[in-house]
């Protein structure tokens, strides 16, 4: 089952961002998709600050994997939209199992390696201002997580 919601603004997405943090688990895995702009850095931007992370998040487009280790649990921020063929020395999979909460941009580029569990959403832009989003829960955890959050 898909869910789904409307954000009108930044901060909009910010603080959905910040209510699926109050659900988080240690080895979660979200994976965001959609267009430039849509909002994907902005959610990751929210859901780091609600983790207590206290660095200045950025898209990590250049470097892969960002990961910030000063929050309640490791955030592993993944950006694979220039991985290319580099993902077997990167070790993605690994991160997946280390106790942290792992997010990743463009992750439909690489489906084939995301954990059979995970939460799915895709950013659709409609205007200057609003993004639908659409959240696609793979496993009770997060079927769970999308029904008291949405």
């Amino acid at each position: 089952m898909d869910f789904k919601f409307t954000s009108r603004s930044e901060t909009d997405t910010l603080e959905l961002a910040q209510n699926i943090e109050s659900e988080k688990f240690p080895n979660m895995v979200i994976c965001l998709d959609g267009e430039l702009g849509t909002g994907k850095t902005v959610f990751v931007k929210g859901f780091a600050q609600a983790l207590g992370i206290t660095e200045t998040i950025t898209s990590p487009t250049f470097n892969i994997v960002k990961e910030y280790l000063d929050g309640e649990l490791p955030l592993y921020h993944m950006d694979v939209y220039r991985l290319e063929e580099k993902k077997d020395t990167i070790g993605i999979e690994d991160y997946f199992e280390k106790g942290g909460i792992t997010i990743i941009e463009w992750a439909d580029l690489i489906k084939e390696d995301l954990p059979e569990e995970r939460l799915d959403i895709e950013f659709k832009f409609i205007d200057e201002d609003t993004r639908v989003l659409v959240f696609k829960p793979h496993g009770k955890m997060y079927e769970d997580l999308c029904s008291s959050v949405l």
